[in-house]
């Protein structure tokens, strides 16, 4: 396992992190320890300790030695402390200034330190480590009586403690090292068990091919961070498929578009090219052709090109632009070709004085949509008129262009954003045009954060919505 990889990264981390966590623990339990065995120790030199205070103070009496004697000489007496001394507590008894009087017969000839008074406390402890007893928790007290002022002190062995806490500390370490070892292993089991999944991803994606755009890893089991990863990879396929769909599908309308006038200005030059000397009409007919074809090829690119600008979206300069101006000056432009049909081309811009509401983006491509809309509605209208109208709902700019045309059939409305698409090619065939204008559209609502609509008029015609973001309104 590389340890630049994810999974070596991940069974480190965790590996270290747990580790980490128990030789905290082990520090706090060995500290929690020592410190119990030492209030342990000092338990016991208290409880022989408080007893030979109670004993100088007259509270309770030796029954062993008897009260006949004064208390200093019942504690000084030899084996007078052996009452209170055992295997591993000590009893020492000092005179004020710190030299040993009495002691319990098995400290033999060792002895404590000399005691150290304390002006704020009669009770002080210490641990110190005496020649031939060890290391001592002692207990040292001062005990004051009429004439007399006496240092008792009582120390207990920690060779037993320290003996526990050693062997404690050493099962510890055992428990550590066998814990460290199942951490690492567990830590390299969970960390490839939450790598497998990526390992995976990675080979389909690797996998994925333009030819094999329908492969789906289907995860959708998993609820997961990894599962909704292979979700979004799945969505990614989806929109790369259709997007390669869409561009086959474009590149086949636009081979079948392009072929029809390149076949007339073919033909037409190949009569040019036999009968152009010998008949003038002929010659005149086939360069109508191939202008009025050329033309239709030009217009054609063209719209692929604007196109493309629309859908580039990051590319186009934005800066905030008055939607009445732009809409009022598209209709401008269009009422000759509406008049040449005999069309009624209106404009009602939004109540008020102001210049209406302000979107954000290219007034030239905004100008453009609303070209596209207008001259649309005229192609497809025969009798009546168009209707054009801003106004604003909800933050948006709302601009409609309602016609009295042939309208879109239910089964068409859904494609009549698509490239080249003709609701009815053998009736609109005639009807000029590049087939890119309502696309066209649509892509320059998307790029503006906008979206375009259709519906069909109840009294005959269609009417299209066109909803932008306003930058600002005024009234």
């Amino acid at each position: 396992m590389r340890f630049g990889s994810l999974r070596s990264r991940i069974a480190t981390f965790y590996a270290l992190l747990l580790l980490a966590v128990i030789a905290v623990v082990m520090l706090v339990l060995t500290f929690e320890l020592h410190s119990i065995l030492l209030d342990e120790a000092r338990a016991k030199t208290d409880s022989v300790g408080t007893d030979i205070a109670a004993l100088v103070r007259g509270q309770t009496a030796l029954s062993a030695i008897g009260d006949a004697l004064p208390v200093e000489q019942q504690l000084t007496t030899t084996g007078g402390l052996d009452h209170w001394a055992g295997p591993t507590t000590f009893v020492e008894v000092d005179t004020a200034k710190g030299y040993p009087e009495a002691k319990s017969t098995n400290m033999g000839g060792a002895a404590f330190a000399t005691p150290s008074p304390d002006p704020k406390r009669d009770v002080v402890y210490r641990i110190e480590n005496r020649p031939g007893l060890g290391e001592l928790m002692v207990r040292q007290e001062l005990i004051r009586y009429p004439g007399v002022a006496l240092y008792v002190q009582v120390g207990e062995s920690l060779a037993i403690y320290s003996d526990t806490i050693a062997r404690i500390r050493a099962l510890l370490l055992i428990v550590v090292a066998l814990a460290a070892l199942v951490v690492v292993a567990g830590s390299i089991a969970i960390a490839s068990s939450a790598i497998e999944p990526l390992g995976r991803l990675n080979a389909a994606m690797g996998e994925i091919r333009s030819d094999q755009l329908s492969r789906r890893l289907g995860w959708k089991e998993r609820k997961d961070e990894i599962g909704s990863l292979a979700q979004s990879f799945d969505a990614m396929l989806d929109r790369l498929e259709d997007g390669f769909d869409r561009e086959r599908q474009f590149i086949s309308d636009a081979s079948h578009e392009l072929k029809t006038p390149l076949t007339v200005i073919n033909a037409n030059a190949q009569m040019l090219q036999r009968w152009a000397d010998r008949d003038p009409q002929i010659r005149a007919e086939s360069l109508r052709a191939i202008g009025d074809e050329s033309a239709s090829l030009a217009a054609m690119v063209n719209g692929m090109l604007l196109l493309a600008k629309a859908e580039s979206g990051d590319d186009i300069p934005r800066e905030p632009v008055a939607l009445q101006a732009v809409v009022a000056e598209a209709v401008r432009g269009a009422r000759h070709r509406a008049e040449d049909k005999g069309l009624e081309l209106s404009f009602t811009p939004p109540a008020g004085d102001g210049e209406g509401p302000i979107a954000y983006g290219d007034p030239k491509l905004l100008g453009q949509l609303f070209t596209n809309l207008i001259d649309n509605a005229i192609k497809f209208t025969e009798t009546g008129g168009i209707e054009v109208t801003l106004g604003t709902q909800a933050g948006r700019a709302i601009v409609e262009v309602l016609d009295t045309g042939i309208g879109i059939d239910a089964e068409s409305i859904e494609r009549v954003f698509d490239r080249f698409f003709r609701a009815d090619p053998s009736r609109n065939r005639a009807i000029p045009g590049t087939g890119l204008g309502l696309a066209i559209v649509r892509s320059i609502a998307r790029v503006h954060e906008g979206s375009v609509s259709v519906t069909q008029r109840p009294a005959g015609g269609s009417a299209f919505r066109v909803s932008l973001p306003m930058l600002t309104s005024h009234s």
